[in-house]
């Protein structure tokens, strides 16, 4: 049990030692690329990964600068760095369904709207979902139900969006069991580049409307509240939607459910 609950803990948000982006040999079904959140790594897909892969998916989970275990200055990024590290990931391939959880949504938008013949799908995990002109920052003010703008700190001297640990576990994993949720706050890495949060993404109908979209739901979601997501999906093009009744982290509480969404939306 004891070994359960520490790998359940380990992973979320850059407690595992996972860094910059990992790869299989080339699937037989296709290609997933997987973008974590705020406050998050790459460590964040530990648990779906696996179940992507067992069905012939080649997988490429991308870590963004400044989190987990990368100390790049958050002096030197902003939102096109993320998404400049995701077209790096891609490379060269095609076909490609990716997904964003959260603070990912953005950024995965703004990657479509860049090489929209390189992406099949966009999936959306609990995510921002923007219109062309808006940003991370004018999307997540909107949210009154989010339990996380109103307790987030700012540090403008440092470039940093701050938030106390012992708000973690009603933000990030209030369905977790207690020993994953407080194994999680003690490992936690509080903060998170702000420059991003403020940058605007250009998004057109040629490019990034002409992506296929789904989106998935988490209804006792405390970050991006569930009433919110319905509201970002409502005002989109999203063909499928798919919900889990899970807080914001369904990869550590809903793994085989979330993988089953993804695989379904990868076919």
């Amino acid at each position: 049990m004891k070994k359960t609950i520490l790998f359940l803990a380990m992973i979320v948000f850059g407690i595992t030692s996972v860094q910059a982006q990992q790869t299989t040999k080339a699937g037989k079904s296709g290609i997933i690329v997987l973008v974590h959140g705020a406050w998050s790594d790459a460590s964040a897909w530990d648990a779906v990964t696996p179940l992507l892969k067992a069905q012939q998916y080649q997988v490429i989970v991308v870590s963004l600068p400044g989190h987990g275990k990368d100390q790049t200055s958050f002096a030197d990024i902003k939102l096109q760095t993320y998404v400049d590290v995701v077209k790096a990931a891609i490379g060269e391939n095609n076909n490609i369904v990716l997904v964003g959880h959260s603070m990912a949504g953005v950024v995965i938008s703004e990657v479509a709207e860049q090489i929209p013949s390189q992406i099949k799908k966009l999936v959306y995990l609990a995510a921002y979902l923007p219109h062309t002109g808006e940003s991370l920052l004018s999307l997540s003010t909107k949210d009154a139900g989010s339990h996380l703008g109103k307790n987030l700190i700012i540090d403008q001297e440092h470039g940093r969006g701050i938030i106390k640990k012992e708000l973690v576990t009603d933000v990030f994993v209030a369905d977790a069991p207690k020993k994953v949720a407080d194994y999680v706050v003690a490992n936690f890495r509080t903060d998170e580049p702000l420059a991003p949060f403020a940058d605007k993404v250009t998004l057109t109908d040629k490019n990034f409307g002409s992506i296929k979209k789904a989106y998935i739901f988490t209804t006792e979601d405390h970050a991006v509240s569930y009433p919110y997501q319905l509201e970002m999906v409502k005002g989109s093009k999203v063909a499928n939607t798919y919900t889990l009744t899970t807080s914001h982290t369904p990869f550590i509480s809903a793994p085989s459910e979330l993988a089953k969404i993804i695989l379904k939306e990868a076919k």
